[in-house]
């Protein structure tokens, strides 16, 4: 055990809480004493060994009688608490830092009902986004606060994150489909808030409390989401422009001299486009002579309209500065845009696997005022930032990417500076540390940085109440 967990009071999971552990699961879906299975479970996305955790034990519930029974023994016992799912998170608030009990919800992964009247659905919070979307569209409907990797990530996890995306421009994030839900609270107690209602003041909203929480309050186990008619027609386009701020300037006009809110606006900068082609294979002819890119969806009922409404911003885009613009009517052409932003990321990772991505946020009028902020960042420390993003709701996905001349320790060294100039700057300009990837373990160091003593103070009130323990997802957001 720790000297952190022994001084915050944990207990170790022993062999009799390993036998507890397994008459309540059973024993096949009972990790332990195998050092290579436990740590498959110690990880997220982040790379740095600093945020990873191995956990004594994993256990893998599949209902919410087993999940409240794991809790009642965790908190009798004083064991932490991990809930974890798929894995695909960003900010390391998947990660048992405390050891103890991981608990995956990979079993519970089962869509409960498509309720058609109501235009709501039931699911469990193990059931891939993905395969949540296309099951629902099959029935004519539409979950439309889905996330950028829904093809790996866990509904549950979207809800704890209250995770964005690439339609949030139009459609908001997941929080706004989010109803109600059965919970899990530290103590074991079911709780269930919210319904198929969509209005309900009875009380304190506890649905959007939950929403957001990173598993610090609560596990979801049954989750009701609010579904919209699948839109019929959807059109992409790729405009191109000389450089980064003329094509951020354009975001704001599209909406308001052209009377269009698209489904999405994302933006590359060069550097973030020729690493992603070179990934995948593709040739950069057609965009050699632009310096960033804006890749806008439009969605509708009416193909025709849509179409239309995709020629008017483009001839705005035109009318102001841009090089040229590209429709993509085709479903091939259409994947072959929005493979190139999705696969930035991992592109940079195949560059350098020592990088940072982070996810600042600025009102979207302010876009244009952090693109030099990172350009001296990037000249001070002699470090690669490109960055890319959601040009549509302020959201910034700026990677700081080692410089591979630099050694480690000077990486390890600068790192934290960088971020904390960083997000200084972004707080300067009314923004924040995250927009959809969360605080976790990653960044609850910088968050006084934008919140102040009461607002975190506030915070913590709320997570003493309904976890007076702290057994869940203890060392997440920040620290008690």
């Amino acid at each position: 055990m720790t000297e952190e967990k022994k001084a915050a009071g944990y207990q170790p999971v022993t062999p009799a809480v390993v036998e507890e552990l397994k008459s309540i699961v059973g024993e096949k879906y009972v990790l332990v004493d195998d050092e290579e299975k436990l740590k498959e479970y110690s990880h997220d996305e982040v790379a740095e060994e600093k945020y990873h955790g191995m956990p004594e034990v994993v256990v893998k519930p599949n209902s919410t009688e087993e999940v409240s029974a794991i809790m009642k023994l965790a908190n009798r016992e004083k064991i932490p608490v991990t809930p974890q799912g798929a894995k695909s998170g960003l900010s390391g608030g998947g990660v048992p830092v405390m050891g103890g009990i991981l608990l995956s919800v990979e079993r519970m992964n089962r869509i409960l009902e498509i309720d058609q009247a109501n235009m709501m659905a039931i699911a469990e919070p193990g059931i891939i986004t993905n395969d949540f979307s296309a099951a629902v569209e099959k029935e004519g409907l539409f979950f439309a606060g889905y996330p950028m990797s829904l093809l790996t990530c866990y509904l549950g996890g979207n809800v704890a994150e209250n995770a964005g995306g690439g339609k949030a421009i139009k459609y908001g994030v997941t929080g706004r489909y989010i109803l109600g839900m059965e919970v899990v609270l530290p103590s074991g107690e079911i709780a269930f808030y919210g319904g198929k209602r969509v209005k309900d003041v009875t009380g304190y909203n506890m649905v959007q409390l939950m929403v957001g929480s990173e598993g610090t309050l609560g596990i979801f186990t049954k989750i009701i989401v609010k579904l919209i008619p699948l839109p019929k027609a959807k059109t992409d386009m790729m405009v191109l422009f000389e450089d980064l701020e003329t094509a951020i300037g354009i975001v704001p006009k599209i909406m308001t001299e052209v009377g269009v809110t698209p489904t999405g606006i994302e933006f590359m900068d060069r550097l973030t486009l020729e690493t992603s082609c070179k990934h995948l294979g593709e040739s950069l002819e057609q965009y050699k002579n632009a310096g960033a890119f804006l890749i806008i969806e439009v969605d509708g009922n009416d193909e025709e309209q849509v179409l239309n409404e995709c020629l008017d911003i483009g001839d705005l885009c035109t009318e102001n500065g841009a090089i040229d613009a590209f429709v993509a009517q085709t479903p091939s052409d259409q994947e072959r845009i929005w493979k190139l932003r999705r696969n930035a990321a991992e592109a940079f990772k195949a560059i350098s696997p020592r990088q940072t991505l982070e996810d600042i946020v600025v009102p979207m009028s302010e876009i244009p005022k952090v693109l030099p902020v990172l350009e001296e960042l990037s000249k001070k420390y002699d470090v690669f930032i490109p960055c890319y993003g959601h040009a549509g709701d302020g959201n910034l996905h700026a990677t700081v990417v080692k410089n591979p001349e630099h050694s480690e320790g000077r990486w390890q060294e600068i790192l934290p500076k960088v971020l904390a100039d960083m997000y200084a700057e972004i707080n300067k300009l009314g923004g924040t540390i995250s927009g959809e990837h969360g605080i976790g373990n990653k960044r609850k160091q910088f968050l006084p940085l934008v919140l102040g003593e009461t607002e975190i103070e506030s915070m913590k009130s709320i997570k003493r109440a309904l976890d007076p323990n702290n057994i869940l997802n203890p060392g997440k957001i920040f620290d008690i």
